[in-house]
């Protein structure tokens, strides 16, 4: 298929990273495309950060977050959303870890998030070799993109330098999209925390692996079924709201894939789903009848390798909103990922 012009334009603006996909007996080792410097070095990250205190880093975060997945390959898709809920709440700074009355962690917006004895092992494991040397932060961020390495994903590589948090709150948490927003709340946020429209169609992609509970989709099923005008529930394809309203009738504690034909592959299929309206969130179908996204979304379909190119890229510009690092005071290395140094000491 011929590229279109918005494919050329995606392709010119990537900025970083990926250039194949993860091989799953070895540690992935894959050349990457620069990052520009102002994106690493505004806020003091580095590629080699830990290269002389930490080498082993990778290695370990790797090895175990293999064992993990071999066990249950949906902690892979949880460890994105976690990702994702500690960097838009207050910045990439592992406030969403910390495990107190108030925190973010115990938040109703929280109560669905899994993966935090993912990254408690991977900690664990990291002290044994480098005491009190890297941080939580950076040990979930490139977890995350392992994770999606060994779900077939691209790799990336994650530039290191983040501090923790020693401040998370419940009200924070509620700043996280909910998936009934409308698209222009969703650009509203997205570019407050410095990303733009192709971030936001990019990094929904992350549902072609994801799940979502019957319960929370009630809305989605029974309020405004096809054929009404109401913006929050945009249609859905007849016989996959007849299966969905079947598996979700009794049973609002069960899941259901966010991605109804490849639910266990990284691919661009949730793209094309949306064209069959098969989005099951009402923000991931409004993506496809959304004027400011749909021409994104039609060239992510039309040119499946962009989707993995421009996943990479968009991960690490999330990934650097308002870390903390250097010199700031605000920023501590956590020797356990749950609680602050003051409250371990």
């Amino acid at each position: 298929m011929k590229p279109s012009l918005l494919s050329l334009l995606l392709l010119s603006i990537i900025c970083t990273t990926s250039c194949g996909h993860g091989e799953e007996d070895s540690f992935p080792t894959f050349p990457a495309l620069p990052i520009p410097e102002t994106l690493l070095f505004d806020n003091l990250l580095s590629f080699d950060y830990y290269q002389q205190r930490c080498p082993q880093l990778e290695q370990i975060i790797h090895t175990k977050l293999k064992q993990w997945v071999a066990k249950d390959h949906t902690l892979a898709a949880s460890l994105l959303r976690l990702h994702f809920h500690d960097c838009f709440a207050t910045g990439c700074d592992a406030s969403i870890l910390l495990n107190h009355e108030g925190s973010e962690r115990r938040a109703e917006a929280s109560k669905t998030l899994r993966g935090f004895q993912v990254i408690d092992d991977i900690k664990a494991e990291v002290e044994k070799s480098c005491p009190a040397i890297v941080s939580c932060t950076d040990i979930l961020t490139a977890a995350t993109r392992d994770a999606t390495v060994l779900l077939g994903g691209p790799y990336w590589r994650v530039p290191y330098g983040r501090k923790d948090s020693r401040i998370s709150k419940a009200k924070d948490a509620e700043m996280v999209p909910s998936g009934r927003e409308s698209i222009t709340t969703l650009l509203e946020l997205f570019q407050s925390r410095g990303l733009n429209f192709i971030d936001l169609v990019v990094l929904s992609g992350a549902h072609t692996i994801g799940r979502t509970s019957c319960g929370a989709i009630q809305h989605r099923l029974y309020q405004g079924l096809n054929g009404t005008s109401s913006m929050p529930n945009p249609p859905l394809d007849d016989h996959y709201l007849d299966f969905l309203q079947r598996k979700c009738r009794c049973a609002s504690g069960d899941y259901v894939d966010l991605d109804a034909t490849t639910p266990t592959t990284f691919d661009s299929q949730f793209y094309a789903n949306l064209q069959k309206n098969m989005g099951l969130l009402s923000t991931d179908q409004m993506l496809y009848s959304d004027p400011r996204t749909s021409p994104i979304v039609n060239s992510l379909i039309g040119t499946p390798s962009l989707f993995i190119h421009q996943f990479s890229a968009s991960m690490v510009r999330l990934a650097n909103i308002q870390v903390l690092s250097g010199l700031d005071e605000a920023g501590e290395i956590r020797t356990n990922c749950n609680f602050v140094n003051s409250y371990n000491n």
